[in-house]
């Protein structure tokens, strides 16, 4: 339906190479394109939590409470030069200045949070590179034990998500899907 595929089309319509995703065509500065909030520009909302769930993570409010202090970010500096306080998106995601974002995105996807075939030899590659990017800051054994961490509240997510459906399709099926006005709170 149009109101569930606006969000999409507004990102995925146009290519996701072109250099105006994240630089922004009046003003093309990298230093610009360096923030984060650049990346919110599509990664936020009820299909893409990306941005909510990076600005209240740690390193989101290390960002936050910082990004305006050239000392601790400063965004004239090339990604493999920066020496940041705390990472950005496009510090972990386009590591060392490059552009292949998907290159180092995580094993989940944005809608549904998938759990992909943990056999698969791209599961394991992901998860390792993933780990690479963490332990620049952080030992690797803390960035397996927070994606183990991941793992089970995807799996747990996952759980409420088909029970949530199954109840609505239960209240679909005994006619109660669309309330009377009478029978709302």
């Amino acid at each position: 339906p149009p109101g569930d595929t606006a969000g999409c089309t507004f990102c995925h319509a146009s290519s996701e190479e072109r250099c105006s995703t994240c630089h922004q065509r009046h003003q093309f500065d990298p230093a610009i394109a360096r923030r984060s909030e650049q990346c919110k520009t599509c990664h936020w909302g009820k299909d893409h939590r990306d941005w909510e769930a990076y600005d209240i993570s740690i390193h989101g409010v290390v960002y936050q409470v910082n990004k305006n202090d050239p000392s601790n970010f400063d965004f004239s500096k090339k990604l493999s030069d920066a020496d940041y306080v705390g990472p950005t998106c496009q510090y972990c995601h386009l590591r060392g200045g490059h552009h292949n974002v998907q290159r180092l995105s995580t094993v989940y996807t944005s809608m549904g949070m998938s759990n992909a075939d943990r056999g698969a030899p791209l599961w394991k590659g992901k998860r390792d590179t993933w780990v690479s990017v963490c332990d620049d800051c952080h030992s690797p054994r803390f960035a397996r034990e927070n994606l183990q961490a991941m793992d089970e509240a995807c799996k747990d997510a996952g759980l409420k998500y088909t029970e949530t459906f199954k109840v609505a399709e239960n209240l679909q099926l005994d006619g109660m899907g669309e309330p009377m006005p009478k029978d709302l709170a």
